[in-house]
């Protein structure tokens, strides 16, 4: 994972990881960024399959209650 893409890499998490802290399933974040809802996220490499991160701190300030739509 470039660190000039996504900064400190401890503070991005894998969808599986942010499935457990959401309590969603896997596909249920990705059927969010289909509809553009849920937590914001960041897309590290091209193509439908590319991968994804999400902020440890936006995926916990959206489970709060600050939610913002994803990117």
């Amino acid at each position: 994972m470039p660190q000039e893409v996504l900064g400190d890499v401890d503070d991005w998490v894998t969808p599986q990881e942010a499935s457990r802290l959401v309590k969603v399933t896997v596909q249920t974040l990705a059927n969010w960024r289909a509809r553009k809802t849920g937590p914001a996220y960041k897309k590290i490499s091209p193509g439908r399959a590319g991968r994804v991160r999400y902020s440890r701190q936006t995926v916990l300030a959206w489970i709060n209650g600050e939610r913002e739509p994803a990117a």
